[in-house]
C-alpha cells in the first residue's frame, strides 16, 4: 500500500490532561505528516454526523455527551499506510485492553472518552474528514 490520509480526533479528555503534544509527537516521530490541524469546541451536530454509525447502540449518548461541546484538535495526517499505522499507534479502544506502548495503552482511563478518535478505513476517512475539513485545505505542501 503507498501513501495514504487518515482523519483523528483528539478527544476532550486528551485536550484536558494536556496530552496534546505528546500525541501528536508520537505520529511526527512515526513519520505521519499533518496536513491540517485545527483546535474547536466540537458541536452536538458534527459529533452526531461523526458517530453516526453507532446511532442507536448503547453507549452513543454517552459518546456524544462526552465530546459535544468540549474542546477537541482535528487533523488530517498522511503517510505510508496511515490508517493501520495510526491505529496500531492509538492500540485498542478499550484502554484496558490497549497494549502498553499504545496512545490508550499508556494514557486512557475509559472508553468512551479513550482521548482519541481515527478512521478506521479509507471509506471512514472520507466521510469522516468531510465533516471538518475542505478538500482546498488538505492541499500538499
Amino acid at each position: 500500500m503507498g501513501v495514504e490520509r487518515t482523519f483523528v480526533m483528539l478527544k476532550p479528555s486528551c485536550v484536558q490532561r494536556g496530552f496534546v503534544g505528546e500525541v501528536i509527537s508520537r505520529f511526527e516521530r512515526k513519520g505521519l505528516r499533518i496536513l491540517q490541524l485545527r483546535v474547536e469546541k466540537l458541536s452536538r451536530e458534527k459529533a452526531e454526523k461523526l458517530y453516526k454509525i453507532h446511532e442507536g447502540k448503547p453507549f452513543y449518548p454517552d459518546l456524544i455527551r462526552a465530546v459535544s461541546g468540549k474542546t477537541v484538535v482535528l487533523m488530517v495526517l498522511e503517510g505510508r499506510e496511515a490508517i493501520n499505522v495510526v491505529r496500531r499507534l492509538i492500540g485498542a479502544t478499550d484502554p484496558a485492553k490497549a497494549e502498553a506502548g499504545t496512545i490508550r495503552g499508556d494514557l486512557a482511563l475509559d472508553i468512551t472518552d479513550n482521548l482519541i478518535h481515527a478512521s478506521d478505513s479509507p471509506e471512514s476517512y472520507e466521510r469522516e474528514h468531510s465533516i471538518f475539513f475542505d478538500e482546498e485545505e488538505l492541499e500538499t505542501y
